[in-house]
């Protein structure tokens, strides 16, 4: 039986906000106002974790009742965080270090009732083996599809999935920022059906 109650996506993400929409028709989305920065010595999975569930609470201050979704991801290499690249000269510096490698995406997932003490927290694991890649094809490719807001500095929903070897996740729609089978499951923990 699907709740009435109202669902909020605690992002600024256009990329969460349209995979929701692939499986929710009606929520919001407010962007959460807090700190990214790790913690000293704090691991990448309790980071990540950390930032979702910090997401969702602090949107759910706003929205009594409500059921809140927080998200976030990082990728890591060589185990160092890699951030979004801002530039077209960063995202080629990131896409010539990962060239060859196996890079590692933890996507985070935090729901929440507004209101109502405990969450559903998981976080994502998935794999990415980047072919080995030339600087020109890079800049091509970064030309063509400007990923300087994503992490990894690429979009694997187009023409980035073409960088790749291989992948290996058990959500794919992890790795574009929200996994879809994850969150559909948290939902039905709460009493929100999507089918």
């Amino acid at each position: 039986m699907t709740t009435t109650k109202n669902i909020v996506l605690a992002t600024s993400s256009p990329y969460r906000k349209e995979l929701l929409s692939r499986i929710l028709d009606n929520f919001i989305c407010e962007s959460p106002d807090i700190d990214e920065t790790p913690f000293p010595n704090e691991e990448p999975v309790e980071h990540v974790a950390r930032l979702a569930e910090q997401k969702a609470t602090t949107v759910a201050l706003n929205h009594a009742g409500s059921i809140v979704i927080g998200s976030d991801q990082i990728c890591v290499l060589d185990g160092k965080i890699l951030g979004k690249p801002h530039t077209e000269e960063k995202a080629v510096e990131q896409l010539m270090a990962c060239s060859g490698k196996t890079v590692t995406f933890y996507t985070s997932l935090c729901v929440l009732e507004s209101g109502k003490e405990g969450q559903d927290l998981s976080v994502v694991l998935t794999e990415v083996k980047f072919r080995d890649l030339n600087k020109d094809e890079i800049k091509r490719y970064i030309k063509r599809e400007q990923p300087v807001d994503c992490a990894g500095s690429f979009k694997c929903e187009g023409l980035g999935i073409a960088l790749f070897e291989s992948l290996s996740s058990k959500d794919p729609t992890a790795l574009i920022g929200l996994p879809l089978i994850t969150l559909a499951e948290s939902l039905r923990k709460v009493n929100i059906q999507v089918i």
